[in-house]
Order: C-alpha cells, then sequence, then structure tokens
C-alpha cells in the first residue's frame, strides 16, 4: 500500500473532509502506537509501511515501550491530534487508522505488535 492508498483509505474510512485531517489521525495514532512498542517492533513495522508513514512510529524514539492501557492510548492519540478533536472522534479515528494498518503490513508483523498490546486492544 502506497502513501495515497494508506491516506485515502483513511480519510474514506472515517469520513474526513481533507487529506490532511487522515494525515493527522494517522501520525497521532502511530506516534503512540510507538510509544506503546518496545525493541524493533516501531521500526519494524515502520518497514512495511511508506516512508512517510512510517517516520511516524519513530518519532518518540522509545525502544523501551511505554506501558499504558487503551483508555490512555486514545487519550495521547486526542492530544496528539489538538485540543480541537474531542475523545469520540480520536477514539473512531485511531481505530479506522489501525484497521487500515492491518491491511497495510504482513498479518505476521501484525501478530508480532499485537503480541505486545494487553488484550483490550
Amino acid at each position: 500500500m502506497n502513501y495515497s492508498e494508506f491516506l485515502g483509505q483513511v480519510q474514506n474510512r472515517a469520513r474526513l473532509g481533507t487529506q490532511q485531517e487522515a494525515v493527522r489521525a494517522t501520525r497521532a495514532t502511530l506516534q503512540t502506537l510507538g510509544q506503546r512498542l518496545a525493541g524493533g517492533e516501531p521500526n519494524n513495522i515502520a518497514a512495511q509501511l511508506p516512508n512517510e508513514i512510517g517516520r511516524y512510529l519513530k518519532i518518540s524514539g522509545a525502544s523501551e515501550g511505554v506501558r499504558f492501557g487503551l483508555d490512555e492510548f486514545f487519550e495521547r492519540v486526542r492530544a496528539h491530534m489538538g485540543d480541537e478533536t474531542d475523545l469520540p472522534d480520536a477514539v473512531y479515528r485511531a481505530r479506522v487508522v489501525m484497521s487500515v494498518l492491518k491491511e497495510a503490513i504482513s498479518p505476521g508483523e501484525w501478530r508480532d505488535m499485537k503480541a505486545q498490546l494487553p488484550d483490550e486492544y
């Protein structure tokens, strides 16, 4: 999946008005995911994505993975999106980004990522 396809899927599924909103949702979700994952997992996922998208996983620079639950995950996504996004919108957009991510990476990589996350994710 290339950059335009990824963002187009996010924009369409989340019913966003502009591609910039899709970029913002993607960046916020993947930055938060990158903070949550440990070891080389953010890099492994990023390697299967277009560079423009994969870099969001590596922005946090953390490699030990910060443990936080699903509610805090969504709160962090909302914070990365900015004050104008309310929590229900952030949750919905993050779920859309994750569904597109699942289609964009290999099933094995998806399993590796999920192995680091609690079942509630």
